[in-house]
C-alpha cells in the first residue's frame, strides 16, 4: 500500500513528479475541455507576448541612454558639448512608457487567465458533483470516500492553480527565450557563440546535481508519508494505544522513521540547494568572458558600450526562462496527472435513469414480488439463486442471517442499486426496471444502522424527508417517532444546531431523528437495515416503538440481528452464503428446527 499523508513541501529542487498514463491522450483532452475559452486564452497569449517583447526590447533602448552617456563623457574630455541630457530625457521616458506597457499588458493577461481558470475548475467542480449522483453503487464499493473527495478537491485545485501559472508561462518563456536570442544576434554574434557555450557546463552540472538528490527526494517523500500516517494512527487510537501500554513502542517506531526522514530532507535540501549558486557561479564566468569579448569588440569599434550593458543584461534573461521551461514542463505532468483522475471520473458509466416508458409512482400501494430472482455482483459468481416470494401491502417482511449472509443485497436490489441478473422484482405488478430510478427510491423510505444527520438544525434535519412539510407536520413526526420529549428539553429546542456528525447526541437519539424523518416523508415501502443494533436495550425499546408507528400500514422489509424483534413478521426470510434457505413465519420456522431456529436458540440459549 502507498504511505498515507500529506506531500509535505519539497523546497526548491528537482523532487519527484507525478506522471500521467497518458499524458499526450490527457493533454487533448484538456485542450478540448478549454476550447469554450479559446477566445480568451487567444488574447491571454497576445497580451502575454506583448508585455514581453517590450520587456525585452527594454535593455536595447537602454543601450542607447549608456552609449549617449559614454559618448558625451568623451566628448566632454575631448572640449566637446559634453552630455545631451535633453536626448537621454528622452530615451528614458520611451523605456518608461515602454515598461509600463509591458506591465499592463502583463496584468491584463494576469486577469484574463485567472478568470479562465476559475471558470473552468467551477465547471469542473459542477460536473464531478453532478457526476458523483448519476455513478452506479458498485463503484463506491470499490472506491475509498478519500479517493473521491480527492478528485474534487485536490485534483480540482491543482489543475486550477498550476493552469493559471503554466499557460502564461510557458508562452512568456518561449516568447523571451526567442527574443533574447534574436536581440542578442543583433548585437554580436560572437559574444551569442560565447553566452551559449555557458549553457551546456551549467545544464551538465545541473544534472548531476539532480542525479545525486533525486534518491533523497524519493526517500524523503516515503517518509514523510510514514510519519504523517503514524501520527494519524497514534492521534486516531490512541486510547488503544494507552489501555496496552504501547506508548514506548509508537515513540520508537516514530523515532527511527523520523530520523531517515530528517537525513534524507537534509541531503535533498542541500543538494537542490546547490543548483542556484552553481549557476550564478558559472553564469558569472560567462560574464567575465562576455565583458572581455564585448570590450574588446568596442575597441574594435564594431559594438558600443551601451551594447555590452545590454548584452548582459540580456544573458541574464535568457537563462532564466530555460528554468522557467524546466519547472513548467514538471508543472504540466502534474496537471496531466491530476486531470487523467479527474477526466477518468467523468467519464465513468453512469446509471441508466429514465426508462423507455415509465411506469406512474403516484399510485403505488405497496405490493411486492420476487419471482425467480438471480444475482451476482460478478455474473460469473451467482450468490443468489432463484428465489421467490410474495409481499402484500401493509406486511412487513424480516430478512436475517449470519454477517455476510447477504441481507443488505436483498435491498439493494430492491431499490435498484443493482440490476437482478435473471427474473425479475415486481412492484405493484410492475418490473421495477420498468420505472425511473429517481421515481422508485422515492417510493421507499429507509432507516440505516449508520445514522446520517447533516449539519444544521433539528428540525431542518427532520425535514430532509419532506423539504416542503410545515413545522407541525414535523413536529408530529417527531412525536410519532418518541422524540418530540427530548428534543423540547435541548437548549434551543428544534432550533438546535447539530455539530459536525451530530456528536452533541447520543446515537439512538441519532436513530429516533432519522425514524422521524422516515415517517415524515410518508412512503408507502420501508427498509429498516439493523436499526437497533447500536443501542441499549433501554433505548432499543422506544426504538422499536417509534418503529412500529412508522410501519404501520406500509410494507417493510427489517434488517435485523436480534431475532426477537422481528417474531411478529408476517414473512421471514432467512439467508445463509448470499442464498434464501428457509421462509416462513416465525412459529413455521421454529417448528422446522432449521438454521433459523438454531440461530433463534443461539441467541435466547441463556
Amino acid at each position: 500500500m502507498p504511505p498515507r499523508g500529506g506531500r509535505g513541501h519539497h523546497g526548491p529542487g528537482p523532487g519527484p513528479v507525478e506522471k500521467a498514463k497518458d499524458f499526450k491522450g490527457t493533454v487533448r483532452k484538456l485542450a478540448g475541455y478549454m476550447s469554450e475559452y479559446k477566445i480568451a486564452l487567444v488574447f491571454v497569449g497576445i497580451f502575454a507576448i506583448g508585455s514581453t517583447i517590450f520587456g525585452i526590447a527594454g535593455p536595447k533602448v537602454m543601450s542607447k541612454a549608456t552609449t549617449e552617456i559614454f559618448t558625451g563623457l568623451v566628448s566632454k574630455i575631448r572640449g566637446g558639448d559634453g552630455i545631451d541630457f535633453g536626448k537621454i530625457g528622452r530615451i528614458i521616458l520611451i523605456l518608461l512608457g515602454m515598461y509600463l506597457i509591458s506591465a499592463l499588458f502583463g496584468f491584463i493577461q494576469g486577469w484574463i487567465m485567472t478568470g479562465i481558470s476559475q471558470k473552468m475548475t467551477y465547471r469542473m467542480r459542477k460536473q464531478l458533483s453532478e457526476k458523483i449522483h448519476r455513478i452506479p453503487m458498485k463503484y463506491y464499493e470499490s472506491n475509498t470516500h478519500g479517493e473521491v473527495l480527492s478528485r474534487i478537491t485536490n485534483d480540482v485545485d491543482t489543475l486550477g492553480m498550476s493552469l493559471n501559472q503554466s499557460i502564461t508561462q510557458l508562452i512568456t518563456s518561449v516568447t523571451t527565450i526567442i527574443g533574447v536570442f534574436v536581440m542578442m544576434l543583433s548585437i554580436s554574434w560572437v559574444m551569442t557563440l560565447i553566452a551559449l557555450v555557458i549553457l551546456p557546463i551549467s545544464m551538465a552540472l545541473i544534472m548531476l546535481v539532480v542525479k545525486s538528490s533525486q534518491k533523497y527526494f524519493k526517500q524523503q517523500q516515503e517518509y514523510l508519508g510514514h510519519v504523517n500516517g503514524q501520527v494519524e494512527e497514534v492521534y486516531g487510537g490512541h486510547l488503544v494505544i494507552k489501555a496496552f501500554n504501547r506508548e514506548e513502542k509508537a515513540v520508537e517506531d516514530f523515532e527511527r522513521d523520523n530520523r531517515i526522514l530528517c537525513k534524507s530532507a537534509m541531503m535533498s535540501q542541500f543538494l537542490s540547494g546547490m543548483m542556484q549558486p552553481i549557476m550564478q557561479f558559472v553564469g558569472n564566468l560567462g560574464y567575465v568572458a562576455v565583458a572581455v569579448a564585448g570590450a574588446w569588440l568596442a575597441i574594435k569599434g564594431v559594438i558600443t558600450v551601451g551594447d555590452i550593458q545590454a548584452f548582459i543584461q540580456y544573458v541574464r534573461q535568457f537563462t532564466q526562462p530555460i528554468t522557467q521551461l524546466a519547472q513548467v514542463s514538471n508543472m504540466l505532468q502534474s496537471t496531466a496527472a491530476a486531470a487523467e483522475r479527474v477526466f477518468e471520473f467523468l467519464e465513468e458509466p453512469e446509471e441508466e435513469n429514465n426508462a423507455s416508458n415509465p411506469v406512474d409512482t403516484g399510485s403505488i400501494e405497496g405490493n411486492v414480488e420476487f419471482e425467480n430472482v438471480h444475482f451476482g455482483y460478478d455474473p460469473e459468481k451467482i450468490i443468489i439463486n432463484d428465489f421467490s416470494a410474495k409481499v402484500k401491502k401493509g406486511q412487513t417482511v424480516a430478512i436475517v442471517g449470519p454477517t455476510g449472509a447477504g441481507k443488505t443485497t436483498m435491498v439493494k436490489l430492491l431499490m435498484r442499486f443493482y440490476d437482478v441478473t435473471g427474473g425479475c422484482i415486481k412492484v405493484d405488478g410492475h418490473d421495477v426496471r420498468e420505472f425511473n430510478r429517481s421515481k422508485l427510491r422515492e417510493s421507499f423510505g429507509m432507516v440505516l444502522q449508520d445514522t446520517w444527520l447533516f449539519n444544521g438544525t433539528i428540525m431542518e434535519n427532520i425535514r430532509y424527508g419532506k423539504l416542503d412539510a410545515t413545522d407541525e407536520e414535523v413536529i408530529a413526526a417527531a412525536k410519532a417517532a418518541h422524540v418530540d420529549h427530548f428534543i423540547r428539553t435541548l437548549p434551543g429546542g428544534y432550533n438546535m444546531e447539530l455539530n459536525e456528525e451530530a456528536s452533541n447526541i447520543s446515537q439512538g437519539q441519532k436513530q429516533l431523528l432519522t425514524i422521524a424523518r422516515a415517517i415524515l416523508a410518508d412512503n408507502k415501502i420501508l427498509i429498516l437495515d439493523e436499526a437497533t443494533s447500536s443501542v441499549d436495550t433501554r433505548t432499543e425499546i422506544r426504538i422499536q416503538k417509534a418503529m412500529n408507528n412508522l410501519m404501520k400500514g406500509r410494507t417493510s422489509f427489517v434488517i435485523a440481528h436480534r431475532l426477537s424483534t422481528i417474531r411478529d413478521a408476517d414473512l421471514i426470510l432467512v439467508m445463509k452464503d448470499g442464498d434464501i434457505v428457509e421462509q416462513g413465519t416465525h412459529d413455521e420456522l421454529i417448528s422446522q428446527n432449521g438454521f433459523y431456529a438454531s440461530l433463534y436458540n443461539s441467541q435466547f440459549s441463556a
